[in-house]
């Protein structure tokens, strides 16, 4: 069984060097908060390549990133995405898996907000260690945490048994208030104080995350979640540009459109 969420030994140079003035951490949600779309998508394109899911797979996977980029995540889809995911791991041995990671991060890697990381490292060096949070595996999110040089990550857990895993959970799904839960129990761990820490999401989903902290932030959020952020006063930040870009190439479209109905007019 993998290991309970925890602060991994730090990299060379050292993680965050806590202080007993400064009690809390930081968690950041990964899609849409510390990357732009979904890490799941990029999970999907890499057991593509490994032939553990079918191009039709895939292509539907393509079509809910985008709509996850412009939207934000809905339980339904997280709940599919879940039982997917655990019905493709059953019989799969853990190496196997762990073997799609450089796939995945060379997916996400491009995909991450410099300005989010930024954050990340400025409460690293005020002794706050920081947390990558996300649905994805245990596994996927601490080695994602090691590559960025962060202090830990509070992923779902996968059952295995003898190398393979069985396609059942290890623990809570990573999501609501599972996602909460794990971090009340790393947080007893490690001697954390929530309400002096900061938590980062885009999603209304993680409310119970971003109620546990003293200092919730909404980063690109959903409707629901601006909406709440709004009302509390809570800091909002926005780095998601893609339905921008659609709107403006629609607007363009639309003007080109009505240019060109013009000219054929102009011409009868």
């Amino acid at each position: 069984m993998t290991e309970r969420p925890h602060i991994l030994p730090p990299p060379p140079g050292g993680g965050a060097l806590r202080r007993p003035e400064e009690p809390g951490a930081a968690f950041f949600d990964l899609d849409r908060t510390l990357m732009a779309g979904s890490s799941a998508y990029q999970f999907g394109r890499a057991a593509f390549k490994a032939g553990l899911i079918s191009r039709r797979r895939l292509v539907a996977d393509t079509w809910e990133n985008m709509r996850f980029r412009l939207r934000g995540s809905t339980d339904e889809a997280t709940d599919a995405i879940k039982e997917r995911i655990f019905a493709m791991l059953e019989g799969v041995r853990v190496r196997d898996m762990q073997r799609l990671a450089p796939d995945v991060l060379a997916g996400v890697l491009p995909r991450l907000y410099p300005k989010m990381l930024s954050i990340a490292y400025e409460h690293q060096d005020a002794g706050r260690p920081v947390f990558i949070c996300t649905a994805a595996s245990q596994e996927m999110a601490e080695l994602m945490a090691t590559v960025l040089t962060l202090d830990g990550a509070v992923g779902t857990m996968f059952e295995a048994i003898d190398g393979h895993y069985t396609g059942r959970g290890g623990g809570p799904f990573n999501y609501r208030e599972g996602k909460a839960q794990a971090i009340r129990e790393l947080a007893e761990r490690e001697n954390i104080d929530l309400a002096a820490s900061w938590a980062y999401s885009d999603s209304e989903s993680d409310l119970p995350m971003l109620r546990l902290v003293g200092h919730p932030v909404a980063v690109n959020p959903d409707a629901e979640l601006a909406r709440i952020a709004r009302d509390e006063g809570w800091e909002v930040l926005r780095f998601e540009r893609l339905g921008r870009r659609l709107r403006v190439v629609a607007a363009a479209a639309a003007v080109g459109g009505i240019g060109s109905v013009a000219l054929q007019r102009s011409r009868a």
